[in-house]
């Protein structure tokens, strides 16, 4: 994943290290999947590391010119800038990269899991960290068709679980004023359009795709099911165009201020 952008009061570097106050920390240093056994076991035994984030998105169209990594790539950059200004008393799990997406399957690439497959896998990933010793989980989500499903099901993870598990998604930091000032389309997250796009603009560049894009061309092969359905998908692909890099600099931050402030939270509440 990027990681472009440096918590608040830090420097990220092109190689991935982050420069907080006096300390550097390479960004593998957040990644549980990069940690080593012995570092995750002495962390958790010397009660170091505090909690978990467990970053859900998917892998879906994301209109004619976002990669369909969008919405995971964009979790997990925001948990792990929030992991890197919390450290070393937070780690990343791996992102679930799957989510809730039936109603883009009517859009070519998009890959979706059943409510009861996807819950289950985060419910699992819990379980096992729980039984390592982990005692917070923030289940931060980048994907809207995953929303419903994790809020309703996070309570019940907490319960089986008996430790601190809680859920947000990652634009649950910006309030209508915030997508006031930064959004001309006055709409965040929205889907490929303004703000994911100028996200993308931001922190990877890279999964832009403007070149060979023909709208009107591509229309009648989109395969969209229903004519609202359609003008959507047009209107976010026109809204797309009104994205910016500094819009998407001051999206993140915002995301990753509010973030640390949560995790926080929810290490304090767990403690």
């Amino acid at each position: 994943m990027a990681t472009l952008m440096a918590a608040p009061g830090a420097e990220l570097s092109a190689t991935g290290i982050t420069r907080a106050g006096d300390n550097y920390v390479h960004i593998r240093k957040v990644r549980l999947w990069e940690n080593t056994r012995r570092e995750f076991r002495e962390a958790l035994e010397g009660g170091v590391l505090r909690g978990v984030i467990v970053p859900t998105g998917s892998t879906e169209q994301h209109n004619e010119h976002l990669a369909m990594i969008h919405d995971t790539a964009s979790v997990t950059l925001v948990a792990e800038q929030v992991a890197l200004a919390l450290y070393p008393s937070v780690l990343v799990a791996p992102p679930v990269s799957v989510g809730i997406s039936p109603h883009w399957m009517d859009r070519k690439g998009t890959l979706t899991l059943r409510k009861e497959t996807f819950l289950n896998v985060v419910f699992e990933i819990c379980e096992s960290l729980q039984i390592h010793g982990v005692k917070n989980i923030w289940i931060l989500n980048g994907h809207g068709g995953n929303v419903a499903p994790l809020k309703e099901a996070t309570p019940q993870f907490r319960r089986k679980l008996g430790i601190n598990i809680q859920f947000n998604a990652y634009w649950d930091a910006y309030t209508p004023e915030i997508i006031r000032k930064y959004m001309e389309s006055n709409r965040a997250p929205g889907h490929a359009a303004e703000f994911e796009t100028s996200f993308a603009m931001a922190a990877f560049p890279e999964r832009i795709h403007w070149e060979g894009v023909d709208y009107e061309k591509a229309k009648p092969r989109l395969g969209i099911k229903t004519p609202e359905a359609a003008a959507e998908d047009e209107q976010f692909f026109k809204e797309a165009k009104l994205a910016s890099t500094a819009k998407g600099e001051a999206m993140i931050r915002i995301a990753v201020e509010w973030g640390v402030k949560r995790m926080r939270e929810i290490i304090g509440a767990g403690a």
